[in-house]
């Protein structure tokens, strides 16, 4: 992969993050991660509020964490077959990143950060519409951040999002009419572990589609 695209925009970002104060660089370090935690904070909100619904929001919402988890392994094999080094390293003229460089073999493309917050951000959004207001600016201030901290070039984090938006959909497309079935069949099976997973759905919207769920 070329850097040298993004470089300057590096520096550029990495010099303003040295001159905040440092309440502000604190805040940053912690959103890098915390925005994870928060993310699924949301997974488990969003399927529980899907439990009483039609076995459709259930399965979107159940896939959601695992088309995520799908977005993440797809681009720990293209950073390892890329071998991009980071930034941090390879940027001449650039100050010392504001949280520790990771280690040489931790690759730098496309940024794991930004896949995993860009298709949590679509997933979650598919199982809820309504969260796109939450999750999209949260999956940017998460990309943003990793370039702030100093240890990604502006494209890692820019193709992390797209491709982590792109696999999370067509997981969840790919998956939701197999896993609408595996619900219904759980709500009808009897075993207390089942429904608690399943969810007791609606007697009146079992079969029914939430708007968004029609789509997938």
């Amino acid at each position: 992969m070329n850097s040298s695209a993004t470089s300057d925009l590096y520096r550029d970002i990495t010099d303003f993050a040295r001159t905040t104060p440092s309440w502000f660089q604190h805040l940053a370090e912690l959103w890098t991660e915390a925005g994870l935690l928060l993310f699924g904070v949301l997974f488990i909100a969003v399927w529980w509020y899907a439990r009483p619904a039609g076995a459709r929001a259930v399965a979107v919402a159940v896939l959601a964490p695992l088309a995520t988890a799908v977005a993440y392994v797809c681009s720990e094999l293209t950073k390892s077959a890329l071998t991009e080094e980071r930034p941090c390293r390879a940027v001449a003229g650039a100050g010392a990143s504001l949280i520790p460089c990771p280690p040489v073999g931790d690759w730098s493309f496309p940024s794991n950060h930004a896949t995993i917050a860009g298709a949590a951000a679509i997933a979650l959004a598919l199982a809820r519409p309504v969260l796109a207001y939450l999750t999209v600016p949260m999956a940017l201030l998460m990309a943003f951040s990793r370039v702030f901290v100093g240890v990604h070039y502006p494209h890692d984090v820019a193709v992390g999002l797209v491709f982590g938006g792109v696999v999370a959909t067509l997981v969840v497309l790919a998956a939701a009419r197999p896993v609408d079935a595996l619900v219904g069949t759980m709500r009808t099976s009897g075993s207390s572990l089942a429904l608690l997973l399943a969810g007791p759905g609606h007697p009146a919207r079992t079969s029914d589609h939430v708007a968004v769920t029609e789509r997938v």
